[in-house]
């Protein structure tokens, strides 16, 4: 059905840039919605303070009574715009919103504007900007807070920029997809960053300096969660190696009755022996573990269906996402959930292959003496294999997490190096991104010759800071093995823009690993200072290789 327009001044003449104006669609959103009030009703997610991504048509959408007129009208444009709802009162209009201006000072022109959204009842949108839009996703590392990063008392001091909104989803589990969420946006203030994702906003105070535009932060993420949480259970039930995730919660789903009930009988005793070791001046025993089951965070799609469903379709530049912890003990089948979870939260957004950038794990637990396995490292190679989709990007921060820290407080550079990504990739900045990433290698005698992608302004060891480069100095992290699969310790150099490998241990090698462990050496840089990410030039299977 064609939009119906309102008004006297049909005949206003546009500049270029309005080409595209305004368009109204109509079409289904997620079930679920209640429609018993005739009110007009907008989601969570579009409300005051909100940012509209700009240089694309973005969705406007919500919910009234079946067959009611709904219209439109916004305050950068003299017209207004009508349809009425669906026979479920869904409704939704596709809009262009004003294009983002810089005046000859550097300032830009990105509002504020308001909208007003009429039926029964009228709604005004007010203090709305116009420029970049993330949503900010993951477990721990992701959720951990401006409050909890390094400096944080000096870094919320200076957390006051008007121009950077803040949403925070409130944290859910649900069945179904749900077509709300709680939440609403803020104004960056020092009170409101505090508690806000550490990495989302130093990335998006990063994109905010370096492109002088609004950036709107949605933030949607809980700590101990696995990927598959995050994902649709259709896109889960399209690959047979996730078969596995689903048959565990379907036979978990089918006990539960019992297990809450034993769960329930426990707990009663656990609160008498409670009482009693309080009377006898003894230590509590542990709180009995819950049964996992209907309501548990880590359950598949329950996530995706509370906390990523509701934010669909709203209009976004991409999103950044910091999680693998919780399925590093399955990493070789990480290899395949990440990039389903991607492909489907693009497909399910209809806008295409927006970017979606993230953190590689980071250093963590004791190091190792000797070479080994690890199980992170898979995880951080299965990261690595990810980027083969479009428009992905990593931030390697191998050097910057903590042995005895699971969430490295550093997440300054978190955030700055994800920005990076953003800034050369999607924004367009002539700019160096990425440490050394592993190309290739020559086989030469009794060594190798490794080549790399990312190399900047050229390698180098130690810390890589134009300062103090050292340009030739032995590498350290580098282990080599012949063809019996042993690996030692290597010696290792650079050479240009390559490292030369070898051992005497290893006469003939075939193959050279770098920083495969839990918490390994890291040296290897580019000048501009970014580290090299972890990487094993063999696909000998490794220790998560049969695990799903």
């Amino acid at each position: 059905m064609s939009d119906k327009r309102i008004g006297s001044r049909e005949s206003i003449i546009l500049g270029p840039c309005f080409a595209g104006t305004l368009v109204l669609s109509l079409v289904l959103l997620l079930a679920g919605a209640g429609t018993a009030c005739a009110d007009v009703r907008l989601p969570a997610v579009i409300g005051d303070n909100m940012v509209l991504q700009r240089g694309q048509k973005v969705s406007i959408w919500g919910w009234a009574a079946p067959g009611e007129e709904i219209t439109v009208a916004v305050s950068w444009h003299n017209m207004r715009w009508a349809a009425p709802t669906d026979k479920d009162g869904k409704w939704r209009f596709e809009i262009t919103p004003p294009p983002f201006l810089l005046s000859q000072e550097g300032r830009g022109t990105g509002g504020p504007y308001e909208m007003t959204i009429s039926g029964k009842n009228s709604i005004t949108i007010k203090n709305i900007l116009v420029g970049e839009v993330w949503v900010c996703s993951g477990q721990s590392n992701m959720q951990m807070a401006v409050r909890q990063s390094a400096n944080a008392e000096q870094e919320i001091a200076a957390a006051n920029y008007p121009n950077i909104r803040l949403f925070s989803v409130q944290r859910k589990v649900a069945e179904e997809p749900q077509s709300d969420c709680v939440g609403s946006w803020q104004q960056c203030t020092p009170q409101t960053a505090a508690e806000f994702s550490a990495v989302a906003y130093y990335f998006g105070r990063e994109l905010h300096k370096e492109l002088n535009v609004p950036v709107g932060l949605i933030h949607t993420s809980w700590g101990g969660t696995p990927a598959e949480a995050w994902t649709s259970r259709q896109a889960l039930e399209a690959e047979q190696d996730f078969a596995p995730i689903l048959q565990r919660y379907d036979d978990a789903v089918a006990k539960y009755p019992q297990a809450k009930k034993e769960y329930e009988q426990k707990l009663a005793q656990w609160q008498e022996a409670v009482e009693k070791a309080k009377t006898e001046g003894s230590k509590p025993p542990p709180t009995p573990g819950e049964p996992f089951g209907p309501g548990n965070p880590n359950c598949p799609a329950g996530l995706y269906n509370a906390m990523i469903a509701p934010l669909i379709p709203y209009g976004l530049a991409g999103a950044i996402w910091y999680q693998g912890e919780s399925n590093a003990g399955r990493a070789y089948q990480y290899r395949k959930l990440f990039p389903a979870m991607i492909n489907n939260w693009r497909k399910d957004w209809q806008q295409g292959d927006f970017a979606f950038l993230f953190v590689q794990l980071a250093n963590f637990m004791a190091a190792k003496p000797e070479p080994g396995d690890s199980d992170w490292a898979e995880l951080r190679e299965a990261q690595l294999l990810t980027l083969a989709l479009p428009n992905t990007g990593m931030a390697v921060i191998i050097d910057i997490g903590e042995a005895n820290d699971i969430h490295p407080k550093n997440k300054q550079d978190a955030g700055k190096r994800l920005a990076l990504w953003a800034l050369a990739k999607t924004y367009g900045k002539n700019l160096v991104y990425s440490g050394p990433i592993y190309k290739s290698l020559k086989v030469d005698g009794n060594k190798i010759i490794l080549e790399f992608n990312h190399t900047g302004a050229g390698l180098a060891a130690g810390g890589g800071l134009p300062a103090s480069p050292m340009v030739g100095g032995p590498l350290k992290g580098f282990t080599v093995a012949g063809a019996d699969r042993k690996f030692v310790w290597a010696d290792a150099r650079i050479d240009g823009n390559t490292v030369v490998v070898s051992s005497d241990k290893v006469a003939e090698p075939v193959a050279v690993r770098y920083a495969w462990a839990d918490n390994p050496v890291c040296d290897l840089y580019n000048k501009e200072g970014l580290p090299a990410g972890p990487f094993r030039t063999d696909d000998w299977p490794g220790v998560t290789a049969d695990r799903k």
